[in-house]
């Protein structure tokens, strides 16, 4: 099936006068009308990181008509930052994406508008591509969120993060990095934000489909929207019903009793077996002290692999076609105790059990695909261990039940 668009075109009469001074003041009216037209809001820029675009598409008028048509399909579909669209059966709510897009704004009850650009553009760009303003002088530099891969949740099998993990590292923010807190906002506004975040990934995962359909295997032209909406949209949306629909969201076993110095030792001591297990291979990356000087150092992360090649020369060239250089992934240092994804015992669990998406920090907990390295009574004591490499082990005896984050 092909789907032909027309566009129509609307042209202004000409005004017609005998009289001169009639005619100039038309003229002027006019000039002046034209001059107040409202500028174009902002469009999101196509994301064509990666890709030499010359080289796929030598014609320039043939690059640039296949440019546009992932354009206008991706505007129909989604709408622009200033008036987004949530399409039909993505499972987005409008009244919240209208709330975080367009520009900075606010209610006499205090309700904030533009909420995106108000808190995230600066460092996370307007389509959500991790290249805003501040990015480049950023270490790790902001997320991109069209991969649809978000680093710290509690899903196993590399599923998308459910809605408590979002919330999560809204409202903790990420330790150790530019990622402030944003527990100040409202429930609503909160609630507006992740939807938006939601939105940008679908949007992201549909837009580097139709860019592989588009530009790297010339699929004819004019598209079908409702094909593009049937075999990139949805598949894309459905991702992120598959941790609840699926259970693949991760609920620790209960942790061992550690409440006493004697117990808390044996537990530690037991950890630190597993941390020199070599099935876990976590010396590999983080040394055996935990300090992070292992023997792997050339590790980078999902965002910044396509950007490297065999040579300083072709990591060069490859690394040219993106807005950011390449960074490299520096293993954590336990024992400075800075833990991005959150330092709590329930916090470090998930780590080790999904690992950390998108990044060479692999999941050691048991999935559907594999039994793991560690089962999931066994990730405790090395939990304990790590904390106490940071200097939290004994103060986790002390510290009671673990603090309540709002959305858990």
């Amino acid at each position: 099936m092909r789907e032909t668009h027309r566009f129509h075109r609307f042209t202004r009469l000409p005004v017609r006068s005998t009289h001169p001074t009639i005619a100039v003041l038309a003229a002027l009216v006019l000039a002046l009308c034209a001059g107040c037209r409202k500028a174009p809001g902002p469009q999101f820029p196509l994301n064509t990181q990666g890709r030499d675009l010359v080289e796929l598409i030598p014609d320039d008028a043939e690059r640039e008509r296949r440019l546009e048509a992932v354009r206008q399909t991706l505007s129909q579909l989604f709408g622009t930052p200033d008036a987004p669209r949530a399409p039909s059966g993505a499972g987005l709510d409008l009244q919240l994406l209208r709330a975080a897009a367009g520009p900075v704004g606010g209610e006499a009850d205090g309700t904030q508008r533009g909420l995106l650009r108000r808190h995230c553009v600066g460092c996370h760009g307007i389509a959500g591509d991790g290249t805003g303003p501040a990015a480049g002088s950023l270490d790790p530099y902001p997320r991109d969120y069209r991969l649809g891969v978000f680093k710290y949740t509690s899903t196993s099998d590399g599923a998308k993060p459910c809605r408590d993990d979002l919330e999560r590292t809204l409202l903790r923010g990420i330790a150790g990095t530019a990622m402030p807190s944003f527990a100040q906002l409202r429930q609503r506004e909160i609630a507006a934000l992740l939807e938006y975040v939601k939105y940008l990934s679908i949007r992201g995962q549909a837009e580097l489909a139709l860019l592989e359909l588009v530009v790297d295997a010339s699929e004819p032209l004019p598209l079908n929207v409702q094909m593009v909406l049937d075999d990139a949209v949805l598949p894309a949306a459905e991702l992120w019903e598959a941790p609840e629909r699926l259970g693949l969201i991760v609920q620790p076993p209960p942790r061992p009793a550690v409440d006493t110095p004697e117990a808390l030792a044996a537990s530690i001591a037991r950890g630190r077996q597993m941390f020199l297990r070599d099935a876990g291979q976590c010396v590999r990356c983080h040394g055996l002290e935990g300090d992070g000087a292992g023997q792997e150092r050339e590790l980078y992360d999902d965002w910044n692999k396509p950007k490297r090649g065999a040579t300083p020369e072709e990591t060069a060239r490859l690394a040219a076609r993106f807005a950011l250089p390449i960074q490299r992934t520096r293993p954590r240092n336990f024992r400075e105790g800075v833990f991005r994804g959150g330092n709590g015992p329930r916090d470090l669990y998930w780590r080790i059990c999904v690992g950390i998406k998108g990044t060479p920090m692999p999941a050691a907990g048991p999935s559907r695909a594999s039994s793991g390295a560690f089962t999931p009574e066994e990730i405790w004591p090395l939990v304990d261990y790590v904390r106490s490499l940071a200097g939290s082990g004994q103060r986790a005896v002390a510290s009671g039940p673990w603090p309540v984050v709002r959305g858990q």
